[in-house]
């Protein structure tokens, strides 16, 4: 073997190593001085101690505080072990949306002990597929608004507002929501185009700042009223009390997603962080709530209900009361429920984390009140709030919900990925961001589809239950039929934990006669 002779290397190889090496040798240098300037940046520093005490080496524990996010998702964590929603369900979702098998095997990994969890009792002759029928339909606003709504579905599209969410997301859930036959709920950030692009039916939220509807002032808007209500797929108004992520606090859009188009869709500046009042300014009592109800009920002529995260339930005595003083005209076609652990958007960690009842206990709290009183045919009951799979959706009809709404579970549908940043505008997946680069990856066509899947497979699953137990239909399903694990890991049946109430006779009488109070 003969050793190698660099001089046998011509003048141009040689060239170009010598160009490598210094190339090299001043990579390094850049390298050490960036190190040095880091040294003397972190030794100099007063607001960090850890980098303080350990220049340089001491920024690795931010590097691995951030990216532990993202290895214990993928890496460590099991699959019922994450938050807000974990492995397993997110799953379902991903799997449903996409039309696929769905089915597992080798039994479940859910624990049947942990308290909280929901089981379901089946029948020993459960129903046969040729003895089911079609979902009863219910309608809201009989008798009362003149044009009332029989919505197709008992799932649908909970609200998220345009500029909370992107042009293309709201795009593809118009147009899923269209193709499942389900309402979309637009959040309170106004009616875009993108809302309409599908055909399918709307529920228009009014927030507390009344974005789409305001006038000059941040007054409600007559004639903007109007204008929305002349839109036939607006089926209904809700006004937005407070929502899961933050009772008690406004809705918080950083101005870095107030984008032209969103600042003219809410009437706004653009590019200044639009932070809604903490309630609405005109609605601080039982009888103004009312008088809101009834007035935008009047000028739209369609039904007209709220939506609230219960802190106390006593409240409800005084506004139940009310209304039976008032009459049935001033009564909420219908109340949306939502759920502490709900919320998609910006919001306090110690509002998400300590205020507000979780859904398990305000939901029968709020239809026991409503049956109480005389009023279930009335007004109708709207679940929303982390029921993204079908034992979650079951669940509320067994307590009593006519309707279930589902932001999350959507936006999973639509390829979220649960990063955590939907308060920022670097969504990695298009969801929640107005970086257009960003939203090249959510295809609204593509996403439709999943989003229609999704919808039906909830449905199609929520029935199976519902035949287990030996019902015709999923509207069927009652407390009877299901069992909460309590703090012992022992299931206690729905109807010992919340006895079914009945309506007390005084106000039975009172509403006789289609409404009249007596």
């Amino acid at each position: 073997m003969t050793s190698f002779d660099i001089s046998q290397l011509g003048d141009g190889a040689f060239g170009i190593l010598q160009i490598a090496a210094l190339l090299l040798v001043f990579v390094i240098g850049l390298f050490l001085l960036y190190l040095l300037y880091v040294y003397l940046a972190d030794t100099r520093q007063q607001h960090n101690s850890v980098r303080r005490n350990f220049p340089v080496i001491g920024r690795f524990r931010t590097l691995f505080e951030h990216l532990g996010v993202f290895f214990r998702q993928y890496f460590f964590a099991m699959d019922r072990e994450e938050m807000p929603f974990n492995r397993a369900q997110r799953s379902w979702v991903y799997l449903a949306s996409e039309n696929a098998d769905s089915t597992v095997a080798f039994g479940s990994t859910r624990s049947l002990a942990q308290p909280n969890e929901v089981l379901f009792l089946n029948c020993p002759f459960p129903t046969l597929a040729a003895d089911a029928v079609p979902i009863n339909p219910v309608t809201v606003g009989q008798s009362h608004a003149r044009q009332a709504y029989t919505p197709g579905s008992l799932f649908n599209i909970s609200g998220m507002s345009f500029g909370a969410i992107s042009k293309p997301a709201v795009q593809a859930l118009s147009q899923g929501a269209a193709a499942a036959g389900i309402w979309l709920n637009t959040g309170e950030g106004g009616l875009s185009p993108y809302h309409l692009e599908g055909g399918c039916d709307l529920v228009f939220q009014i927030g507390t700042a009344k974005y789409g509807v305001r006038d000059e002032h941040g007054e409600l808007s007559r004639e903007k009223l109007l204008e929305i209500a002349a839109i036939e797929q607006v089926r209904m108004f809700e006004i937005k009390l407070s929502q899961g992520a933050k009772p008690g606090k406004g809705g918080l859009l950083p101005g870095c997603k107030v984008t032209p188009e969103i600042a003219r869709v809410r009437g706004i500046p653009e590019g200044q962080d639009s932070i809604s009042p903490n309630r609405h300014t005109d609605i601080g009592s039982i009888d103004q709530l009312l008088d809101s109800l009834a007035e935008i009920r009047q000028i739209t002529g369609k039904p007209v209900g709220f939506k609230t995260v219960v802190g106390n339930v006593g409240w409800f005595d005084e506004l139940l009361q009310r209304v039976h003083q008032r009459g049935m005209d001033c009564a909420p076609d219908f109340i949306t429920v939502d759920s502490a652990d709900g919320g998609t958007g910006a919001a306090p960690q110690s509002l998400i984390d300590y205020v507000g009842l979780p859904l398990r206990v305000s939901l029968p709290q709020v239809v026991d009140k409503v049956t109480e009183y005389g009023l279930r045919e009335r007004i109708k009951i709207v679940a929303s709030g982390k029921l993204i799979n079908p034992g979650e959706v079951a669940w509320a009809l067994c307590v009593g919900a006519d309707f279930v709404t589902s932001a999350r579970g959507f936006m999973f549908s639509l390829g979220c990925i649960q990063a955590l940043k939907c308060n920022k505008d670097t969504c990695p997946t298009g969801v929640t961001t107005h970086n257009t680069k960003l939203q090249l990856g959510l295809v609204p066509s593509d996403k439709a589809q999943r989003v229609t899947h999704y919808a039906e497979q909830i449905l199609r699953e929520v029935g199976v239950i519902a035949h287990a137990c030996g019902v015709t239909e999923a509207r069927q399903l009652a407390r009877h039929h299901a069992q909460l694990v309590d703090a012992r890991g022992i299931p206690e049946p729905l109807e010992r934990l919340y006895p079914n109430v009945a309506p007390q006779k005084k106000y039975l009488i009172a509403t006789d006669n289609d409404g009249a109070t007596g």
